[in-house]
């Protein structure tokens, strides 16, 4: 009898701490979707990569801007340098991935892999979310992280929170601080070379210096601004970038 009632009561404490566990995950699950949601309209508070960037003493200099404070020039800059089908995936660029990774299996240890393997909402969804690494637990949190932000927030949002919270520089967050830092001038008024500049960097901003320029800046800038050229004319991307103005209804004359 003693027996019977140790493993009965054995079993009610795993039973309770089970209860625990699965109130913990719902109430963690709950939270973050609703952080998913808040921040559709919200700019993130602080990102674990700026957090560690003022802690590593690398600083940290941002200024969160509105989409229609952004220049038409950056935005079309990133999507042509960081992701040219971002208008259509649905979150991933599978053929990219596949390519990169064969890449960095043949030249392993290089600055950087194939262009365009991580898109702009897998981008935004690790530093937002997430923390840098390659481990597979963070792997599968972008995949989840990266579908909700692509279903809920939707393309402008996503370009917005990436153009506001992405290293552009060491301890520069954001294309606001970037334009001030580099070009003395608010986001807005960003020409198409300064954009094109900026986005070059993106791959290794700490390495990629834009002032002084580094010979990747140089030669990769001029190479984006060709390949904003073939891309402007694409609605699905003008659809992105443009800002939507309001229709005007025209009264009828009396």
């Amino acid at each position: 009898m003693a027996y019977l009632a140790g493993c009965m009561e054995k079993k009610s404490k795993w039973s309770r701490a089970w209860r625990i566990v699965k109130r913990t995950f719902l109430v963690l699950f709950i939270a973050q979707f609703l952080y998913i949601i808040l921040l559709k309209w919200v700019d993130p508070p602080i990102t674990l990569t700026q957090l560690f960037s003022w802690i590593s003493g690398d600083g940290l200099a941002r200024d969160y801007v509105r989409y229609d404070e952004m220049s038409y020039n950056a935005k079309l800059a990133v999507i042509a340098s960081e992701d040219q089908i971002f208008p259509d995936h649905s979150g991933f660029d599978w053929k990219s991935i596949e390519k990169a990774m064969n890449y960095n299996k043949k030249k392993p240890g290089r600055i950087h892999g194939v262009r365009g393997a991580s898109t702009i909402s897998q981008q935004v969804a690790k530093n937002v979310f997430l923390w840098q690494g390659r481990d597979w637990v963070r792997k599968g949190l972008e995949v989840y992280f990266t579908k909700m932000i692509e279903w809920i927030w939707g393309k402008q949002r996503i370009l917005e929170v990436y153009l506001n919270v992405i290293e552009m520089g060491r301890g520069v967050f954001g294309v606001e601080a970037a334009a001030q830092k580099y070009f003395g001038k608010p986001a807005i008024s960003l020409n198409r070379r300064e954009g094109a500049m900026i986005a070059a960097c993106l791959p290794n901003p700490k390495v990629f210096t834009i002032k002084p320029a580094h010979p990747h800046v140089v030669v990769r800038s001029g190479q984006i601004m060709r390949q904003m050229s073939n891309l402007e004319g694409d609605p699905d991307v003008q659809r992105i970038i443009q800002i939507a103005k309001p229709t005007v209804v025209k009264k009828k004359a009396v």
